[in-house]
């Protein structure tokens, strides 16, 4: 029942509405659709084209085709869904390209078990889990591929005197891919693209058949205006715009952000999320500090369920790049 009623409002967050829809895929994998990591949230998710590093993994893999620092990062969430955090150790070379290991873990919420009585004999632990392997390269000194494998749990674990529960684990496999090409070697104008979540599927106990994992395609742009460095010192702004396509799991969208950089190590963010009529809109804040190796971003989003609940998802991300 837990993970029923974690379907149906992860469902309507995703839409951005809280009427049924007719999905294609597991429901129970819909916590796919779910975005991680501060600086993409605090852009509106538009960040297909953009280099964010580790978080840039679940985005674009070929993000991190460029990256020259080892990076150790935790993006940490809390929605309406539960509490998300992902892991992930980067580890560039000078000649083999960039690879990386991440654990993605949506916790829902622990639910006691109980006997006749009402006693407290065991524990309900759902989660979500994405194991993620990358590797991303140059092709040319302006294109850049990534590719993620990824392995996929929908958990129910339990402890105690669970015999009325039972533990079940449903698995599947899946890989993204992505490219990046900047218009010129140097150039402030990059383009991304980017399909996520293909080719695997989980047995669904709703629909008692093997259904697909909720496939997005993504396209976009990032672009440096260039005009504000004549009117403002040492600071930067990027503008970020895609397109994305998550069949009927709330469909078609467009997504903008902006970040504002002052020194190399301030960031004021902020993000746009359309969907089509059928389903609603949403904005979002962030902000990002980095000193040394160490960099800190949080974002908060505003609008949809989630507001309408009392609870606005906000999200926490700590890299350490060495």
């Amino acid at each position: 029942m837990r993970r029923l009623l974690f379907s149906v409002a992860l469902s309507a967050l995703i839409t951005g509405h809280a009427r049924a829809q007719e999905p294609t895929g597991s429901e129970g994998s819909l916590f796919l659709l779910l975005p991680t990591g501060a600086q993409a949230v605090g852009m509106g998710q538009a960040m297909v084209a953009g280099k964010p590093g580790s978080e840039g993994i679940w985005w674009n893999p070929a993000s991190i085709a460029q990256q020259d620092s080892r990076e150790l990062a935790i993006h940490h969430s809390q929605t309406v869904a539960g509490v998300g955090d992902a892991l992930t150790f980067v580890l560039p070379t000078k000649s083999y390209g960039t690879t990386a290991l991440s654990l993605n873990i949506l916790n829902i919420g622990e639910q006691d078990v109980t006997d006749v009585n009402g006693d407290v004999v065991g524990h309900i632990l759902p989660r979500d889990v994405v194991f993620a392997a990358t590797y991303a390269a140059n092709i040319t000194h302006r294109l850049t591929t990534g590719l993620n494998y990824k392995i996929v749990q929908i958990r129910v674990d339990c402890s105690g005197e669970c015999s009325t529960v039972g533990a079940e684990v449903r698995s599947s496999r899946a890989i993204d891919l992505g490219a990046q090409y900047d218009v010129e070697f140097g150039a402030p104008l990059t383009f991304g693209a980017a399909i996520r979540n293909v080719g695997g599927r989980v047995n669904s106990t709703e629909t008692n058949q093997r259904d697909p994992l909720p496939t997005q395609v993504e396209l976009g742009a990032m672009y440096r205006l260039k005009f504000i460095d004549h009117y403002v010192k040492d600071t930067e702004l990027r503008a970020a715009g895609s397109f994305i396509n998550s069949r009927s799991f709330g469909g078609k969208s467009v997504r903008f952000g902006t970040d504002v950089t002052y020194q190399g190590k301030v960031h004021l963010r902020a993000g746009y999320v359309g969907h089509d009529r059928r389903a609603g809109t949403s904005a979002a804040l962030g902000f990002g500090l980095q000193s040394g190796g160490f960099a800190f971003d949080i974002a908060r989003t505003f609008g949809g369920l989630p507001a309408d609940t009392g609870q606005s998802p906000v999200y926490v991300s700590l890299r350490y790049l060495f």
